[in-house]
């Protein structure tokens, strides 16, 4: 049986809504976690594949396989990566910055935006406090995923402070560099590789993101904790996300994995 990692976020949402209709279960078992407990699942073993974080293939590129042709992606604002901050950006340089502790790839991003694009070295602290207890003893709280969108959307945000500033870290990414960033891979561990069902699920894979990019509004129906969202909302979200792999993703990923040298981060 494959062992499959799977991301409950809404910008996974229109694949895994397709894959788990069209995978065989006595074949294939979903193994549910955020972005670092996916991570850990793939990198110890306990399960073969799974979307997963671009800075875990990045770190350990010798003991995975990277499947072409997928990714999660923006080109531009992506909406679930954003940087909640009481100060203008430029003001962070030495402040306390929170991040969550959901996500490697972003917590780098951040690093990376604010040291090479600003020239700023804040303090930035991982956190798993909510956004309110966050902004309150921190200058600024970058949150990825649903809590970021829930909490742009939220009344909590507009009347927390007067001045409140979103930064959308793919939009800075890309606004800096002309290229996509690739925030997550499809990444399976070296020694399944070859297995029956690892090529199998590939297939599915495919299919399943063929079908997710044409049919986005019959999905959004589907779509489940999506109270901060509209189904068109939702349609528009995830046409902002880029799903496969071509050249420029790479260029992007090569460029990230630079900046991560040069910043001792990998």
């Amino acid at each position: 049986m494959l062992r499959i990692g799977k991301i409950n976020f809404l910008n996974l949402y229109p694949v895994f809504y397709t894959l788990e209709r069209e995978c065989d279960p006595s074949f294939f078992q979903f193994f549910e976690g955020t972005p670092s407990e996916v991570n850990r699942l793939l990198r110890d073993g306990m399960i073969e594949i799974s979307p997963s974080s671009s800075i875990e293939y990045l770190r350990r590129p010798e003991k995975y396989t990277l499947i072409d042709g997928h990714s999660i992606s923006s080109a531009g604002a992506v909406q679930s990566i954003l940087l909640f901050s009481r100060y203008n950006i430029e003001e962070l340089d030495g402040k306390t910055v929170l991040a969550t502790a959901q996500s490697e790839t972003s917590t780098a991003l951040l690093k990376i935006i604010l040291k090479k694009f600003y020239e700023l070295e804040p303090d930035i602290r991982i956190s798993g406090s909510d956004i309110e207890k966050g902004l309150t003893n921190s200058a600024a709280y970058m949150l990825i995923g649903d809590d970021a969108m829930a909490a742009e959307k939220s009344s909590l945000i507009s009347g927390f402070h007067p001045s409140i500033h979103v930064y959308d870290l793919g939009e800075i990414w890309y606004r800096e560099t002309g290229l996509p960033f690739v925030f997550a891979l499809w990444i399976g561990r070296k020694e399944c590789c070859k297995h029956e069902d690892f090529l199998g699920f590939i297939d599915l894979l495919d299919n399943a993101r063929e079908f997710a990019v044409g049919n986005f509004e019959e999905i959004a129906r589907s779509a489940r904790r999506k109270d901060f969202m509209s189904s068109p909302d939702l349609v528009t979200y995830w046409k902002n996300i880029s799903y496969d792999l071509g050249k420029a993703h790479k260029k992007g990923l090569d460029l990230f994995r630079k900046y991560l040298t040069e910043e001792e981060l990998i």
